[in-house]
């Protein structure tokens, strides 16, 4: 037997839901590049559901416990009190979703011997420290692919948000206003502008396909570069570095891992090669970004609008700047969460726990960290090292 711990945001505040608002999801056969969904050998939950909340607990308890397994599934992930602490000595797998993770910093993981899995139930493993899980043989898998197009929405959605002014401008609608040149004074046209993505994986190329038909010019950086039949097809331009494509940009999206080579890559330096009034949409990981450069770059009027849906940590405290600053369209970690991304990721999970528990291999795209060393899509994405650091602050959010 084995224990698996499962940590999940809360349930609605109403509430686990007994009714949803559409009765089925689209079937999507294959993601774009090919591959396949996630096989599991079978699932035990009813796609569209809540699944991500503790209530949902992925849809795994009644396979765990078929299988003689035990499941604990809690929300209280931060600080030494917390559920997560209490049963890291006997875990064998830990599941953690980006969106409220469970980190596992190598305190965490000294603390848990028979630790063998640390599983994301998303994308992005970056609240473990790899290197401490290298160290340890530990491994770490995360459902790779599951919600990109889910994020990608997300960040088209944001950046026609912050051009067009629409939060405002619908705040004073809801207020009874009919207040046009409040509206309109910071509201302009996406069409014709220059956008690009740090990072053209899975969501940035998907990123740069949906931005097409809105006229943009379309810009990348990446340490790999695309085909050139894909660049020919949608007219890329691409940089060498970050630092290379951030002055051509009215609009500039995060769409890279978050190791330590990519922490803080957005800082007060690199924010003086942004044209003034550029508009930044993260969507990746909150600590890409200086969190108060940013803030500072949007009271300067260096940066006209910053979005996304990523903090650090996560909860953020109730005092993060982000929450106040001035020409923000935030949200909590939600892109990759909707409901027709949870069925995805579920699925994916158990059919890596099915793969774990069998012996048999875990699918290359899934893995992070195997045999002591980055493996499948880690070694393609992630570079060794921690970047958990100052996740502790988790621990000062309070329910509002």
């Amino acid at each position: 037997m084995a224990k698996v711990v499962c940590v999940l945001y809360d349930d609605p505040v109403d509430g686990y839901p007994t009714s949803y608002a559409r009765d089925s999801l689209p079937v999507i056969e294959r993601y774009p590049d090919g591959q396949t969904l996630p096989t599991p050998k079978a699932i035990d939950f009813v796609p569209g559901s809540l699944l991500g909340s503790v209530s949902g607990e992925l849809g795994l308890r009644n396979y765990l416990e078929a299988q003689g397994h035990e499941l604990v599934v809690t929300s209280s992930k931060d600080g030494p009190d917390s559920e997560l602490e209490k049963h890291l000595h006997d875990a064998e797998v830990v599941i953690s979703q980006p969106f409220w993770p469970a980190y596992l910093t190598a305190e965490r993981i000294a603390k848990a011997p028979k630790l063998k899995l640390a599983l994301t139930a998303g994308i992005g493993s970056d609240h473990v420290d790899l290197q401490a899980a290298i160290d340890r043989g530990i491994t770490v898998a995360e459902v790779t692919f599951c919600n990109s197009i889910s994020v990608s929405e997300h960040v088209v959605m944001t950046a026609l948000n912050l051009v067009r002014n629409y939060t405002p401008s619908h705040d004073w609608a809801v207020k009874g206003g009919w207040n046009i040149a409040d509206c309109v004074t910071r509201s302009y046209d996406i069409e014709g502008m220059h956008v690009g993505t740090v990072a053209a994986g899975r969501i940035g190329l998907a990123v740069l396909r949906r931005f097409k038909p809105f006229g943009m010019h379309l810009h990348y950086t990446d340490r790999h570069r695309l085909p050139r039949e894909v660049e020919l097809e949608l007219d890329l331009t691409w940089h060498e570095s970050p630092k290379d494509m951030f002055p051509a940009c009215d609009v500039v999206t995060l769409n890279c891992p978050l190791h330590p080579e990519t922490e803080h890559m957005v800082n007060d330096e690199t924010l003086k090669l942004f044209k003034r009034g550029a508009y930044l949409v993260n969507t990746a990981r909150g600590k890409l970004c200086d969190r108060d450069a940013v803030a500072r770059a949007l009271e300067s009027g260096q940066l006209a609008g910053y979005g996304g849906d990523v903090w650090f940590p996560q909860p953020a405290p109730q005092d993060h700047p982000w929450r106040t600053m001035p020409h923000n369209a935030m949200t909590p970690h939600i892109s990759g969460t909707s409901l027709s991304a949870q069925a995805r990721y579920a699925a994916g999970t158990r059919e890596i726990l099915e793969c774990h528990f069998e012996g048999r291999p875990i699918r290359d795209e899934y893995l992070i960290v195997q045999g002591g060393s980055l493996a499948g899509v880690g070694a393609h994405s992630y570079s060794k090292g921690n970047a958990t650091g100052g996740s502790e602050e988790a621990a000062k959010f309070k329910k509002a």
